[in-house]
């Protein structure tokens, strides 16, 4: 077992070339990790969902966390150097795998439910790491920070739905319901309900808005995601 609660900032623990699937605690059906692992191959566990990735017969290469969800059954069960405890409280296990571990894109499972509150911090999260390449994947959504500018293939009558996490601004084309000109904030406007009328382009002017798609555009949003570009790092003395 590694210890790297004592190390300054965040230590890469995986570094990979392909994508990577990351199981969290929440619900994971053995179906959504089929599909996740037959486009990110690599497997990380955030604490307790390895015990969800051993129910279905699936080993990690690495279980990041605090460790206070894992089971003892599920300590036993993996070899010691696959266990990565990072003791602090300033983050969420799913904080603590983002940050460290590098890869092309990462397929987060069992983030967002059934519990709101995680949802909720799996969303933040993703606004304070927007140099992570992430996708959010449950049975019926993904959910990604928008990179600065993004082009979509999608049919007609395809949900698109975006939620700012800040104010900002944003251009498209292909959407039913345009969003130049507006002003996007939480409090205020949204984009959500919104429906391609063809192939869709967006742009957006800060790295604080939710892009939310049916799951069956998982594979074409990965690709999307590889070709665009990416938001810088925000530096942090975390």
């Amino acid at each position: 077992m590694t210890d790297l609660s004592h190390r300054n900032g965040p230590t890469p623990i995986l570094s990979a070339d392909v994508p990577v699937t990351l199981a969290g605690g929440g619900d994971l059906l053995s179906s959504d990790l089929r599909d996740c692992l037959a486009l990110a191959p690599r497997l990380v566990a955030a604490d307790g969902g390895a015990d969800r990735l051993l129910v279905l017969g699936a080993l990690p290469e690495a279980v990041i966390g605090d460790m206070d969800s894992i089971s003892k059954a599920g300590r036993a069960a993996l070899p010691r150097d696959v266990l990565y405890p990072v003791a602090e409280q300033d983050s969420t296990d799913f904080e603590k795998c983002l940050t460290r571990v590098h890869a092309p894109i990462i397929l987060a499972l069992g983030v967002l439910g059934p519990r709101s509150d995680h949802a909720l911090a799996a969303y933040n999260t993703l606004v304070r790491h927007p140099d992570r390449r992430c996708i959010l994947v449950d049975d019926s959504d993904i959910v990604l920070l928008a990179p600065p500018s993004l082009s979509l293939d999608l049919a007609p009558e395809t949900r698109v739905s975006l939620f700012p996490m800040a104010p900002l601004g944003g251009r498209s084309t292909g959407l039913f319901w345009p969003i130049d000109g507006l002003e996007f904030a939480p409090n205020l406007q949204t984009g959500t309900s919104n429906r391609a009328t063809g192939p869709v382009r967006l742009e957006f002017d800060a790295a604080a808005m939710l892009l939310i798609l049916p799951r069956a555009m998982l594979p074409a949003l990965i690709a999307a995601v590889l070709a665009a570009p990416g938001w810088p790092a925000i530096q942090s003395d975390r």
